[in-house]
């Protein structure tokens, strides 16, 4: 069973133990979304490969987003992510390219999908088998664009709402993507008043999720509490 960690909606991780115990049932898809070197030197059985590192979109206005993510449905079906079945994304650990994957299948309107607490590494440490096989791609049927267009928020929307009591923004990049030593964007810095947390503060040593009361206790420090509205980038 999943450790009881205090979350909402523990249903959204799976943990390595439980993935185990589910290997040989046909009603999942896993993906690994790690660079190919690493999938290459050993993955998770049966795991189809989707590094989803570089893709990323500066223009998030209407026709432009659309494209992309029509993109990302055809990339889908031709890599054999599975929309008839769990889709359990991972990477080394509980990462931002699980939780891309885990997003995209979210905005599609696909509510069965989950993130592996603890990544390949935990998975590993649980004693999991390793394979080094690559199949081909299954064929499967057009990811479904059930989209959920609550799941975004388009650049002029955040103009709108800067300053808003009831809005936060919320940077979840690295300290020196931040502060604008490093530019990985169209301009260095930030959006004005966000709260910067970057990623790696919401995991424990060991590449999984801290507790809720540990994450609740980091980010109401800062300001993002449940009754605000808050957009991550």
């Amino acid at each position: 069973m999943q450790e009881d960690k205090g979350y909402t909606n523990p249903h959204l991780l799976s943990s390595p133990k439980e993935l185990i115990d589910r290997l040989d049932r046909q009603s999942i898809c896993i993906v690994d979304a790690r660079p190919t070197h690493e999938y290459v030197a050993g993955h998770i059985p049966n795991a189809i490969h989707l590094d989803l590192y570089s893709l990323s979109l500066n223009d998030t206005s209407d026709k432009p987003f659309k494209a992309f993510m029509s993109m990302i449905a055809y990339l889908f079906r031709q890599r054999g992510v599975d929309a008839t079945k769990t889709i359990i994304w991972y990477e080394g650990i509980s990462g931002i390219c699980s939780a891309r994957g885990f997003w995209f299948c979210e905005y599609f309107g696909h509510a069965d999908v989950q993130v592996l607490n603890g990544g390949f590494d935990g998975y590993v440490a649980a004693g999991g088998q390793v394979s080094t096989t690559a199949d081909e791609p299954p064929e499967v049927s057009a990811f479904p664009e059930n989209v959920r267009p609550e799941t975004h928020m388009d650049a002029q929307t955040i103009h709108t709402l800067l300053g808003h009591t009831e809005f936060a923004v919320l940077d979840t990049r690295t300290d020196d993507e931040h502060y604008g030593r490093v530019n990985r964007s169209a301009r260095g810095g930030a959006i004005p008043g966000s709260i910067h947390i970057e990623w790696h503060n919401n995991l424990a040593p060991d590449g999984t999720f801290k507790p809720a009361p540990a994450l609740r206790e980091m980010y109401e420090s800062t300001g993002i509490t449940p009754e605000k509205r808050v957009m991550c980038y």
